[in-house]
């Protein structure tokens, strides 16, 4: 997948801006504040109609700017997509080559693109939300099955906590909600140990490559119940033991909206042993894991690394680059970095400036 070009209106610091892409290494270059992360953010608010650096669209319009817009070709082999991205007070249109896309679903398959931004250091350190949202957007990505599990999951369990929130919740009502919140949630758990495992079999090799030297990196998924055949007996046993603790707290205090996985570095947790260097480069390792779990090379993701080379020594970064270079596309952001050929942006007073490396 590439985007070929791209073009903001009131997006953040630019009035206007258009950019055309190349395949492999695109560096972005520039002072902090310049406005080097707004192009990459745009850049991955096409794959999921959200920011990573805010919650509220609102930010992305510019100041004393009415909307804003993101326009961009995509191709993924010989097919071609323009997508089309608005925002205004009132809220967001986005389309695909003039049809509307009204579902995440369907804008995630049009765009896959992936993230790195310096706070995901501390995604192992972090609440496990953090972690639980990696693996959700990641599987969802790759299988739309999931998101659609996902999405009754979290239905069934809004009806379970606004039955817990009444005085005296039916007792029959809260069981057979409890027992769809099940089945949903055996099919969420089964994904997600599916995708740990698939996670296993590539990670450790990133962070080898990366690091120069052999490391053995793993995750350790941490389900509310083993998905295993006895799978629904024991998860309708831990609802059962948790149900007075539901009912006097008056929330849902088990199932996969509570659940979180550990990374382990030659088999100490990173979290509380691994250094920032090392949190970081399997941080980064994660976040590239996706890339090569995917099969069909034109579905492979747009590969976003911001600010990712500033607190890595030489050695790791020559490495990291030449790792990157089998990547099909690549966006990095930095305050100065030469990397041969390369695609190189100059961002400076909010204007851009393409320059051959």
């Amino acid at each position: 997948m590439i985007i070929r070009n791209l073009v903001l209106r009131n997006f953040r610091s630019y009035d206007f801006a258009e950019l055309s892409f190349d395949k492999g290494l695109n560096v972005i270059v520039g002072e902090n504040a310049e406005g080097k992360t707004n192009i990459v953010e745009a850049i991955h608010y096409l794959s999921l109609a959200r920011s990573f650096r805010t919650a509220e669209d609102a930010n992305l319009i510019r100041e004393k700017s009415d909307f804003a817009a993101i326009e961009a070709e995509v191709s993924e082999g010989s097919t071609k997509k323009k997508i089309n991205v608005v925002l205004t007070s009132s809220g967001k249109k986005v389309s695909c080559n003039g049809k509307a896309i009204n579902r995440l679903s369907e804008l995630s398959e049009l765009v896959n693109v992936v993230v790195f931004e310096p706070p995901r250091v501390l995604l192992f350190k972090e609440s496990p939300k953090a972690r639980r949202d990696f693996l959700d957007i990641s599987l969802s990505k790759q299988s739309s099955i999931y998101l659609e599990y996902v999405t009754k999951y979290e239905r069934a369990l809004r009806e379970r906590n606004e039955l817990l929130k009444l005085d005296k919740p039916n007792e029959v009502q809260l069981e057979i909600v409890t027992d769809l919140l099940i089945e949903v949630a055996e099919k969420v758990v089964r994904y997600r140990e599916m995708y740990v495992e698939q996670i296993n079999q590539v990670l450790s090799k990133i962070v080898t490559t990366i690091k120069g030297e052999q490391e053995n990196a793993r995750i350790r998924y941490q389900p509310f119940a083993r998905p295993d055949a006895s799978f629904k007996k024991n998860a309708k046993s831990a609802f059962s033991k948790a149900l007075e603790s539901d009912l006097r707290k008056k929330v849902t205090s088990i199932g996969p909206h509570r659940e979180d996985f550990k990374m382990s570095l030659n088999g100490k947790d990173v979290a509380r042993y691994g250094s920032q260097g090392e949190n970081r480069i399997l941080a980064l390792a994660l976040t590239l894991s996706p890339y090569f779990l995917i099969e069909d090379k034109n579905k492979r993701p747009i590969v976003v690394l911001d600010d990712v080379m500033s607190e890595l020594d030489d050695e790791n970064q020559e490495r990291l680059i030449s790792f990157l270079t089998k990547f099909e596309q690549v966006f990095i952001t930095s305050t100065s970095l030469e990397v041969k050929n390369a695609s190189v942006y100059e961002v400076k007073n909010h204007k851009i400036a393409r320059r051959n490396s």
